[in-house]
């Protein structure tokens, strides 16, 4: 290995233990006094609900751990968005767990926390997964309450999707094991199958104290809405739990007895590990965004037996598409390849640019992999499609127009994997979020933004300039370099693969060496949803 290799492997790997570090102050929630409290009251934290809930030794993915990061400090901060969601197994079914987590905010439903609601939702939806919801949420957060009550992506949309999901079909299970309160005491009631836990466990569209200002009577919260009155009463709830893990236990046997699921069919062989070692990406993956490193390289290190069919070779060279097996499940892969390369007329293409030979190559290959019904794979480090008069009179804008039309109409399962950059309309043609992959997910070394933190600071240092020396101030180059740091500064924060995924921009910040992980189980939950139309690109120009 090459001096410059073992540079890479050690920023890379940096890289990867600060997200380690991360993601463990992330599990603590509202914090170690508050996970204590929790404790004393008899009740298991949000996590410790679903490691016990989850089998054991079967894998499992967090959507969305990031959600809300640095986003509400002047409240307090909002870890995970109050809510932790995870993919994973209960009795050896695939399903996806939503649990508030009643140590930040007492469970408190912040915007985020109605996002990423949504977007659990939205996986369920699409895979047709059963979903477990783990209540233990004080309703909305007041003081922002008219960021989360009324539109139409915000906390009342929760209750339409269980309505649609049910007439689905698709499995839906609530267990109230602490508040559950106002319009919140619908989700649970809108499951197919609801639980309370005795003494612990409440639903209430009002609290006593409301009730008590609303009507002026008195009655405290057990009597007005705790399990025995749900169970034995109203008739609300279906099942009584004694302790947090008993109503676990009772959601395993639910689970346990649901019939087996309509197949989308997708090809799978016997899984088998890369030839070549997963952690040379480390290594390969280079600390510079301006140094050139070969995709191939990545693919054969996350590919079964490091085995990729590449499909229109020496055609196109700047997107690498062909096929490949993760975990045994046939994929077809589309990738940014970031070498300069040489075309059969001798002219250069830089890395990570779209060309319009490109993106005609990625067209025809999506629609091939629709043709077979082959889930397409996406690994994004992608600066743009190509600028200037010979790509403009070329028709770039047309090949490119025909690359984002077959990604927008692919009717096979999309997933995306953020590598290096991800800038400009180079994020749409690649899948980005606004093109619905089942999960994207970004390496640490990740950038997403309109475009590079460099370019962004000269184009908006230009415009300060040009606004301070119309007011007649003058603009020395120690002023200047100030203004740049400061922009680049700012800017280099929002294009941080943290900064994504707080948003929900991305499912997650992932180990590299987890990318087969992810795309294995997004592979498994898409399964589950057989295609329901055929691929069609409507109206294109060709």
């Amino acid at each position: 290995m090459d001096i410059n290799f073992n540079k890479n492997e050690d920023h890379n790997k940096l890289l990867v233990s600060e997200l380690r570090k991360k993601l463990a102050q992330v599990k603590l929630g509202g914090g170690e006094k508050r996970i204590e409290k929790h404790h004393t009251k008899g009740k298991m934290t949000a996590r410790e609900r679903i490691a016990y809930l989850l089998d054991e030794k079967k894998p499992s993915i967090e959507i969305a751990a990031f959600a809300g990061e640095g986003m509400y400090e002047e409240h307090g901060g909002a870890p995970s968005g109050g809510v932790v969601v995870k993919i994973g197994y209960v009795k050896g079914k695939q399903c996806i767990v939503v649990a508030n987590d009643a140590t930040v905010k007492a469970g408190a439903w912040f915007p985020i926390t109605a996002k990423k609601n949504l977007r659990a939702q939205e996986i369920s939806i699409e895979n047709r997964l059963p979903i477990i919801y783990l209540v233990d949420s004080a309703g909305v957060y007041l003081p922002m309450q008219d960021e989360i009550f009324p539109d139409k992506e915000h906390f009342g949309r929760i209750f339409r999707n269980n309505a649609v999901m049910s007439s689905m079909g698709i499995t839906q299970i609530s267990a109230v094991m602490g508040s559950c309160v106002a319009g919140g005491a619908y989700l649970p009631i809108m499951s197919d199958e609801a639980l309370i836990v005795d003494k612990t466990g409440s639903i209430f569209l009002a609290g006593s104290y409301l009730v008590k200002a609303a009507i002026g009577e008195s009655i405290d919260n057990e009597t007005l809405g705790g399990a025995t009155t749900h169970c034995e009463i109203s008739g609300v709830t279906d099942y009584k739990a004694k302790d947090d893990k008993d109503a676990l236990d009772t959601i395993k046997n639910i689970v346990s007895k649901i019939g087996d699921f309509d197949k989308a069919g997708y090809n799978r062989d016997k899984p088998a590990k890369p030839a070549l070692n997963p952690e040379d990406i480390f290594g390969i993956v280079p600390r510079s965004r301006a140094d050139q490193y070969d995709m191939r390289e990545i693919i054969k290190r996350l590919v079964d037996n490091s085995d990729f069919e590449e499909y229109k070779e020496g055609y196109g060279k700047t997107i690498l598409t062909g096929y490949a097996r993760i975990d045994g499940w046939a994929v077809g892969i589309v990738a940014n390849q970031r070498k300069l390369v040489k075309t059969k007329q001798g002219e250069m293409q830089f890395g990570g640019v779209i060309y319009s030979d490109s993106a005609d190559k990625a067209t025809r290959f999506i629609a091939n992999c629709n043709q077979k019904k082959i889930p397409l794979v996406f690994l994004q480090d992608v600066t743009g499609f190509m600028v200037g008069s010979k790509s403009e009179h070329g028709g770039i804008i047309k090949d490119g127009a025909k690359m984002v039309n077959a990604v927008s109409n692919s009717v096979v399962p999309k997933f995306t994997v953020v590598i290096g950059n991800s800038y400009g309309a180079g994020n749409y043609a690649m899948c980005g979020k606004a093109y619905d992959p089942r999960l994207i997910v970004a390496w640490p070394s990740a950038e997403l933004a309109v475009m590079s933190g460099n370019s962004a600071a000269k184009v908006l240092l230009q415009i300060e300039t040009a606004s301070l020396k119309k007011k007649g101030e003058t603009i020395t180059p120690e002023v200047e370099k100030e203004l740049f740091d400061r922009i680049k500064a700012r800017y280099d924060n929002q294009i941080s693969p943290y900064y994504a995924a707080s948003r929900i921009w991305t499912d997650a910040v992932i180990d590299p060496l987890d990318t087969r992980k992810w795309i294995s189980m997004g592979i498994e939950a898409a399964n589950h949803a057989p295609i329901e139309k055929a691929f069609n690109l409507g109206v294109i120009q060709v």
